[in-house]
């Protein structure tokens, strides 16, 4: 993938347990991973009715370059849009390169 193609900034984060430090109280929260440079791309007509015929409702396509540790328990933040990672796709050549993420929008509470 040509890097001028990666012009979107998204923050992607991962489910952690924070203490208040007031109350003690363990709260589930949300922890930036990385902020690196994407290819988000909404999802074709076509592309999205074939989409909605499986259990999640796939909204886009995002793309970086290949980074280790990213999974579906994570989430993607863009434009003040929260996605769903729906699952985590390395690219057909070498497996290296990049990584395609079909997403969902919606909140991801944890």
């Amino acid at each position: 993938m040509r890097a001028g193609k990666l012009r979107h900034r998204i923050t992607i984060q991962r489910p952690a347990r924070t203490q208040d430090q007031n109350t003690g109280e363990m709260r589930e929260g949300w922890k930036d991973v990385a902020t690196v440079w994407a290819s988000v791309e909404p999802l074709s007509v076509r592309e999205f009715i074939a989409a909605k015929s499986g259990q999640a409702e796939i909204s886009a396509r995002i793309t970086i370059r290949y980074r280790a540790g990213i999974d579906a328990t994570m989430r993607i933040l863009y434009r003040d849009t929260v996605y769903n990672i729906e699952g985590v796709l390395p690219d057909p050549q070498s497996g290296r390169h990049y990584l395609t993420m079909p997403v969902s929008g919606g909140v991801n509470d944890g």
